[in-house]
């Protein structure tokens, strides 16, 4: 039988009563009775000491000696509650106890039952401070931006600054799944508004929360609230901008994001091998209805190829209207349909030649007349430019509506590692905000993760 099975924390038990000597001694063993026998032994319940000279001492010795924890045994006297914790530490997990074993558990069965009762409300309150802590999975990452610059052309013309602050949170409970929420806030807008912050009107605010989980060995699905229907994407590009009109490669509707209110959505990838992956995005109002009339819904998918020195993708996606047009039409939202091609080229060694990322998109809107839209990108970037990495952009400045002049806009910028967790960003970009108008802006950005 299994004995006291829940008293295995025995040394635990012999902090919370007395030191005890845990060094070995010689003893010697010629005047003590038989130790397999118990005929003649006397009560031992009144003794408040345990002596060198006693049976039960010498009993306790060979049980530790014999039981593999010699590490326990006694130097000098012992208390009942210090032999009562030693018989526990070497028969605690044992199957069949002999005869004088049985007598002393039965001997010293009060003060078993009492360190019980202790190691119980140890374990209570073990339980209790794991609990309110992390899970051993989970895992928080910080992140925070400082941005100071000024405008030229359009605005104050003053020398502003923005910030923004981010929390993702993640934790895993089979070991290949992630649940993940982001907690963002920041005051991005105004003069500054074109750097690639988030603003939320000094608010923290719930910025999304998924859980990603494979299904089989080549498909990954993500499914949440607030993400982009496009988290799972493999879009063929390389560059890394600085400003929001650039940094989206120039498919900034095909390769789509959220909703514009009440998000919900599930993204998911295939791998279907030798560098193919097919992609599937969908993203509805979860307040006004999903897969309804009444609601916006996005739906899109993606393919892309990707080798060691190249990849292209074809991304298509239909985006209802996020306000109503006539009840009396047969869909209330109005659909535009949206593909984009990317695609880039990097060099086989970093030196003197750039990255290369292109992105072209189109748009058809539901409805009479020549409305469609077009963008484009093209952007190069030197990743070991000293410590840093240099990029430079061009591109229409947003969707180019057919009959309409085409604006354009270019970014540079270098981002610097000051070390592990700061990096500092000055970027320039010059923007046409209408025929032959321009807004220059320059701005200092310091980027701290932790």
């Amino acid at each position: 039988m299994k004995l006291f099975q829940r008293l295995l924390v025995a040394p635990a038990a012999l902090g919370l009563l007395a030191p005890l000597t845990a060094n070995a001694t010689e003893l010697n063993f010629n005047d003590v009775s038989n130790y397999s026998s118990f005929e003649g032994i006397e009560s031992i319940k009144s003794f408040s000491n345990i002596l060198p000279t006693d049976w039960s001492y010498n009993a306790i010795t060979n049980i530790a000696m014999a039981r593999g924890c010699s590490s326990l045994i006694p130097n000098g006297s012992i208390s009942r509650f210090e032999a009562a914790t030693i018989l526990n530490s070497c028969l605690g997990n044992v199957a069949q106890l002999t005869e004088i074993e049985a007598k002393l558990i039965e001997e010293f069965n009060p003060e078993l039952s009492t360190i019980d009762k202790r190691i119980v409300k140890l374990e209570e309150r073990l339980k209790g401070f794991e609990a309110g802590g992390f899970s051993s999975t989970t895992t928080a990452s910080f992140g925070g931006n400082f941005l100071v610059g000024a405008l030229d052309g359009t605005g104050s013309e003053t020398t502003q600054t923005n910030y923004d602050y981010s929390i993702e949170l993640t934790t895993s409970f089979t070991g290949d799944d992630s649940l993940d929420v982001a907690i963002i806030a920041g005051n991005n807008g105004g003069d500054l508004g074109e750097a690639d912050l988030d603003g939320t009107s000094d608010i923290l605010t719930l910025d999304g929360i998924s859980y990603t989980f494979p299904v089989g060995e080549k498909l990954t699905v993500m499914a949440g609230n607030y993400i982009d229907g496009s988290s799972l994407y493999n879009t063929a590009c390389v560059y890394e901008g600085f400003t929001n009109t650039l940094d989206d490669c120039g498919n900034a509707s095909s390769a789509f994001e959220t909703t514009d209110s009440d998000s919900v959505g599930v993204s998911a990838s295939y791998d279907l091998g030798g560098g193919y992956t097919a992609a599937f995005g969908y993203v509805a109002d979860g307040t006004k209805g999903i897969a309804g009339k009444a609601g916006q819904d996005i739906v899109g998918g993606q393919l892309s190829y990707n080798a060691n020195q190249y990849g292209v993708s074809l991304t298509y996606s239909v985006n209802e209207a996020s306000s109503n047009t006539s009840t009396a039409t047969e869909e209330y939202l109005l659909d535009t349909h949206y593909v984009g091609i990317n695609g880039y080229w990097l060099p086989a060694e970093t030196g003197l030649a750039p990255s290369i990322s292109y992105g072209y998109e189109t748009a058809d809107v539901e409805g009479p007349g020549e409305n469609g839209t077009t963008q484009w990108f093209l952007g190069v970037q030197w990743d070991e430019v000293g410590a840093g990495t240099l990029g430079a952009a061009v591109g229409s400045n947003g969707p180019i509506t057919e009959g309409n002049d085409e604006l354009q806009m270019t970014e540079v910028f270098y981002s610097y590692p000051i070390n592990d967790g700061m990096t500092i960003t000055p970027a320039f970009f010059n923007q046409e905000t209408s025929r032959d108008v321009y807004t220059q802006g320059f701005m200092v950005k310091t980027s701290f993760e932790f």
